[in-house]
């Protein structure tokens, strides 16, 4: 499932085609996605004016006018894509993007929402499993959807330090790991990035959360908020079906120290331990036994 450098990489990579640009006509191919769409879906994103693009943890927000202005929010699930399908027809210079590229032509058939921004220029939502998500709710309020009302702080955010981290996990007796990934802690953490940033602090994923220092946590913070800094630079990771606005592939999956190398040789200097793959709630965490303590 993407995670939030993932989700970045896709804000990234749209927002200059999509922000100012009006929806000419929306095309909605089915009533449902993970969840029903909202009532009259396609009619209230018709003509409409698309004024920004952002990101809270792992959702994209798409801002809109209107008398009442709306958010879309949407989440890519496993396999969701956004996709722009055009090359030479008003997008910015250089603009490289084309469906095919992405997903060819065999996968039509899963292409779910279907937005006309004018120009020759279309942005797809592709999705062969349809464990993604869309709504629409008034902007005015958006912190206050039940998908958003809940969440910690956004991880490169100044509300995310080594203070408000120790906050967040006094008296937990779960696992660091487990409390990393619960969203209510921090925002937009996945499995993959928090196995990199534990190996980066030296912490075991099976130390108790409230037994962190405060010295700990500041190192953590850190560590998580370079994974993501250089993950996000790399495009994120492609490891099955993650593709960038594009169809490019992220490339961050080369720069992994613990995720998916079990048994490998573990890279720190004077450390010849393997790397060692455990299951937490059913999760795979990767992990170096010598240097992570």
């Amino acid at each position: 499932m993407p995670e939030l450098p993932e989700v970045e990489t896709v804000r990234r990579g749209l927002a200059p085609v999509l922000e100012g640009r009006t929806i000419v006509k929306a095309i909605q191919n089915r009533p449902d996605l993970r969840w029903p769409l909202p009532e009259r879906f396609a009619e209230r994103l018709t003509g409409r004016r698309i004024l920004s693009l952002g990101r809270r943890a792992k959702y994209l927000t798409v801002d809109l006018d209107g008398e009442e202005p709306e958010t879309a929010l949407i989440h890519l699930g496993m396999s969701g894509r956004l996709l722009l399908n055009g090359i030479g027809k008003g997008m910015r210079e250089g603009a490289q993007f084309h469906y095919a590229t992405a997903v060819g032509e065999a996968a039509r058939k899963h292409d779910h929402i279907i937005l006309d921004l004018g120009d020759g220029i279309d942005l797809v939502y592709n999705d062969a499993r349809r464990f993604g998500s869309m709504d629409l709710w008034p902007t005015a309020t958006l912190d206050q959807h039940p998908s958003l009302a809940t969440l910690g702080p956004e991880p490169l955010s100044n509300a995310f330090d080594g203070e408000s981290l120790a906050a967040a996990l006094a008296g937990r007796k779960t696992t660091i790991k487990a409390a990393l990934l619960d969203q209510r802690r921090v925002a937009g953490l996945g499995n993959i990035y928090v196995c990199e940033a534990l190996y980066r602090a030296g912490i075991s994923p099976l130390r108790e959360a409230r037994s962190l220092t405060a010295k700990d946590c500041q190192r953590l913070t850190g560590t998580i908020r370079d994974v993501l800094t250089e993950a996000i630079e790399a495009g994120g990771s492609s490891l099955r079906d993650f593709h960038g606005a594009g169809g490019e592939l992220g490339y961050f999956q080369h720069r992994f120290s613990v995720y998916d190398r079990e048994g490998d040789t573990c890279g720190a200097p004077r450390c010849a331990a393997e790397i060692e793959r455990i299951v937490q709630s059913g999760r795979s965490t990767f992990h170096c036994p010598r240097c992570q303590t």
